[in-house]
């Protein structure tokens, strides 16, 4: 591999030649994050050539942002769009294999004749990313970076993993996985940052990154992070699929809950032992239950069936920040951010882990950054037990209870501190997350509403002491 970037990425007419077919592919994918809006026009952050023109395969590894019409807020700065990462081949022709992966035929410009598709399908490809990382190589403006305590051998077969949301993965041979960032932004990214602090603390729970792709870009004082290779924790189920499993057999759950309570404590220790805390008062604590309050306003203006419940989730917000009022403070640390059954792995020796870090992608990078309550974590995966529990049919509320109760439980059994012993801060923060599954699922999955409705009544009628 060359550092040049060589002629394919810099002609002028890669992009003009690109546009009709990505206006039509992009919006299809579903970590595409502006569906329902068109896309107006893309243009060019970083083009960089990976495999050159001239063999069977050519690989390009490019970076665009793509223009859609703002939603109209008021007071709203407007949105330059969304930067994107592609890894994206072109081939004569597709094999049947890689059907599944196609973005369509070039016509002209520097691939004119040859048709591109979504390389990340390709084994072939993502070898080239593997060999990359492996050798910590520099590629334009890519820098293929890692850590020596963890080699990584040649020769290991890839394989697309199909079922991922916001982002793509790739695993390697059963012992390393690379998660591709799709949507990425400019500066320091938790998904590779909070991993590499768990590491230096020695923490278990969290898979070690072994090496990690980032973008320097001329003209910009931050780097984007792409990518993100761990070791892959084999045979591991993620807490989501075991769940299930275990309701659809009635089985008791409550022992891994408690084990799954104990190793997010050992994080969160880890976090705060290795990170800045903070202490959030009465102004911090006002800020965030009005933070809350106005969450609701939008979903419940969007969502009429939240509309009557709405008084009762209002008074948990109000009495977060009365408890602030009356003196009452909380600390508040790096935490996961986005913590839930299907971010969690349990190993075949019945170890847990806590996997992907990024944090709520819809969220700036900053906010994703900030110090919070560790409850939020909590918060979030409470509710997780309860989206399995009503998966069951009839639903299962005293299974989840039960979970919720265990999970606390070997929280406590780290921390000293059970979660449940800030009951006001507790509710404050399941109602905000019940509040956002309700727009989420209005938009997304309505035949998914009844879950969070469930709980949208239990906390609207909860008044805290």
């Amino acid at each position: 591999m060359s550092e040049a970037v060589t002629r394919a990425a810099t002609h002028p007419g890669l992009l003009a030649s690109l546009d009709p077919l990505l206006r039509e592919w992009l919006p299809r994918q579903r970590w595409f994050a502006g569906k329902g809006r068109p896309v107006t026009g893309f243009s060019l952050v970083a083009a960089t050539e990976l495999l050159p023109p001239g063999g069977t395969l050519s690989l390009l590894h490019l970076l665009v942002r793509a223009h859609q019409p703002d939603i109209p807020t008021q007071g709203a700065v407007p949105h330059p769009g969304d930067c994107y990462q592609l890894l994206t081949g072109a081939r004569e022709a597709l094999p049947p294999r890689l059907a599944p992966a196609l973005i369509g035929h070039l016509e002209e410009g520097p691939l004119a004749g040859r048709t591109v598709y979504e390389a990340l399908y390709d084994p072939r490809a993502t070898a080239v990313l593997l060999e990359a990382l492996r050798t910590r190589a520099r590629i334009g403006p890519l820098r293929f970076e890692g850590d020596p305590r963890q080699p990584i051998r040649e020769g290991l077969v890839p394989r697309m993993v199909t079922s991922e949301q916001s982002n793509s993965s790739i695993i390697y041979g059963d012992t390393f996985i690379l998660k591709v960032l799709r949507r990425i932004v400019p500066g320091i990214n938790p998904d590779l940052e909070l991993p590499l602090v768990l590491a230096r603390e020695s923490c278990p729970r969290v898979p070690a990154p072994a090496g990690w792709l980032r973008a320097d870009l001329q003209g910009q004082d931050a780097s984007y992070v792409l990518g993100v290779l761990q070791p892959y924790v084999r045979g591991a189920t993620d807490g989501w699929e075991l769940a299930l499993r275990e309701l659809a057999k009635g089985e008791d759950f409550s022992a891994e809950a408690r084990a799954l309570g104990r190793a997010t404590a050992e994080v969160h220790t880890a976090l705060a032992r290795a990170l800045p805390t903070v202490t959030l008062g009465h102004t911090q604590t006002r800020l965030l239950a009005d933070g809350m309050a106005e969450r609701l306003d939008v979903a419940a203006q969007a969502v009429p069936a939240l509309r009557p419940y709405a008084p009762g989730l209002y008074s948990a917000f109000r009495a977060l920040a009365d408890l602030a009022a009356e003196g009452h403070t909380w600390t508040a640390q790096r935490v996961h951010g986005d913590l839930h059954l299907g971010q969690c792995l349990r190993s075949p020796s019945g170890a847990w882990s806590l996997i992907d870090f990024e944090g709520e992608p819809s969220k700036s990078l900053a906010e994703r950054r900030m110090p919070q309550p560790a409850v939020r974590d909590i918060a979030g995966m409470l509710r997780s037990f309860d989206y399995a529990a009503h998966t069951a049919a009839p639903p299962a509320p005293g299974w989840a209870a039960a979970c919720r109760a265990a999970y606390c439980s070997g929280y406590a059994e780290v921390t000293g501190r059970d979660p449940r012993t800030e009951p006001v801060l507790l509710r404050a923060y399941e109602t905000d997350k019940a509040v956002y599954e309700v727009l989420y699922e209005a938009r997304h999955r309505p035949d998914w509403m009844p879950v969070p409705m469930a709980a949208i009544r239990r906390l609207s009628a909860d008044v805290t002491p």
